[in-house]
């Protein structure tokens, strides 16, 4: 059996064991996600973060971790905290838009029921 090793056990040079925590998450046709969250958290942290969560969602963690290292390598200052921020804002600023459209079209509806009496 060819078994090839994961993107960790390939970043780390190491041969990957059978049991191998990253394999399943760090594929080697992918090592930009391993070198991302390697970078962030650390290979040895990112380990003990998965080993201690139950298998059935590390899976989800391991994608976060992904997700959130992005974010703190395109943005090292605010990191998601920045997305959520500006979207944040965004809401706040639609909101108050449609405010003020709600008061628009009341005023209309208001100023037609004036004439049509």
């Amino acid at each position: 059996m060819i078994y090839s090793r994961c993107a960790a056990c390939k970043s780390q040079r190491r041969r990957c064991p059978p049991d191998c925590i990253f394999s399943p998450y760090f594929p080697p046709n992918d090592p930009q996600r391993f070198s991302s969250v390697h970078r962030i958290y650390g290979g040895s942290n990112v380990g003990k973060m998965l080993q201690q969560l139950p298998h059935y969602v590390r899976h989800q963690a391991a994608n976060s971790m992904y997700l959130e290292a992005q974010c703190r390598v395109q943005d090292p200052v605010y990191g998601c905290v920045g997305i959520i921020s500006k979207l944040s804002q965004q809401i706040q600023d639609t909101e108050v838009e449609l405010a003020k459209i709600k008061t628009q079209i009341a005023y209309h509806k208001l100023h037609n029921q004036q004439f049509d009496s």
